[in-house]
């Protein structure tokens, strides 16, 4: 008894200390293909497969556009296969939270599984408030500051992204990544707080060279997406570095783009090549 009980508990802990180390570019990767199965060869009953076993391994995500987790549980839905049930649309809620009101559209879904709308609504407003109210607070000044005179006064554009890159790295020693979890979309006051274009203000500061390297850091942990990460990188080495873009992320009419080796550089973290992340906007567009 003694002796099985103990081989319980090291399984136990063994499978707790795998889930802490997964690396998010390998479940980003993994989301990729899976995507192309569904989107590009139209094979949604293998993607609900493949998507099954890969959140069972890590906890899901649900990117921008992309949104991995909401499609597999509709198209597991569509085609009467099991997606989980209420465990995983309770999993739902806070990977919709950031996004005021997205949830609504799935009150029906909810309602099939016994779950009210007041309760999910009662779960988004205890997300919220289990958001850290210091860097709500703190971000929501450091977005107004970034679009301070629209931009066009380049003395407090310097001076506000000197500020901002200070707070950066003072949340990256502190709390980790300023992630949706951490801080939601929507700031005090209504203020809209997506990451990319903040970060990509970063490229002078002198925190350039540590954000760079957390944020990689903060891709593998799940806290971090991609693109916020790529975006930076190609500003930077757009504007600063003058080697053309790695990524292929930042909007730029005139750079030249070698598609095999960005292709490949997109892949090592954890996004989808050019041709599948065009057909993404594409379907997206589309709604």
């Amino acid at each position: 008894m003694t002796c099985t009980l103990y081989l319980l508990l090291t399984g136990i802990l063994i499978l707790s200390c795998k889930s802490k180390n997964h690396n998010y570019i390998v479940y980003y990767n993994r989301v990729n293909e899976i995507d192309s199965i569904y989107r590009m060869a139209n094979q949604p009953e293998e993607a609900i497969k493949q998507y099954r076993k890969l959140f069972k391994r890590y906890n899901p995500k649900n990117q921008e556009r992309i949104k991995e987790y909401e499609t597999y549980i509709i198209l597991a839905e569509q085609y009467h296969q099991n997606f989980g049930g209420k465990k995983s649309l309770y999993k739902l809620i806070p990977l919709l939270a950031p996004y005021e009101g997205s949830y609504k559209k799935y009150f029906g879904l909810y309602q099939k599984y016994e779950i009210d709308s007041s309760e999910v609504k009662q779960k988004i407003t205890d997300w919220k408030k289990g958001l850290n109210k210091r860097l709500v607070d703190s971000f929501s000044i450091a977005f107004i500051r970034d679009q301070a005179e629209g931009r066009k006064n380049p003395q407090l554009m310097v001076k506000n992204d000197k500020i901002n890159a200070q707070l950066l790295k003072w949340t990256f020693d502190n709390y980790g990544y300023p992630s949706m979890q951490k801080i939601g979309l929507i700031g005090n006051n209504g203020v809209f707080m997506p990451m990319h274009p903040l970060f990509s203000h970063m490229v002078d500061a002198e925190e350039y060279s540590y954000l760079k390297t957390k944020m990689l850091e903060y891709i593998k942990s799940g806290d971090c997406v991609p693109r916020d990460y790529a975006n930076m990188v190609d500003r930077y080495s757009l504007q600063i570095s003058k080697k053309g873009m790695v990524y292929g992320i930042y909007p730029s009419y005139d750079a030249m783009i070698d598609t095999v080796k960005v292709n490949r550089n997109r892949k090592s973290i954890g996004l989808p090549s050019f041709k599948h992340a065009s057909k993404i906007t594409k379907d997206y567009l589309k709604k």
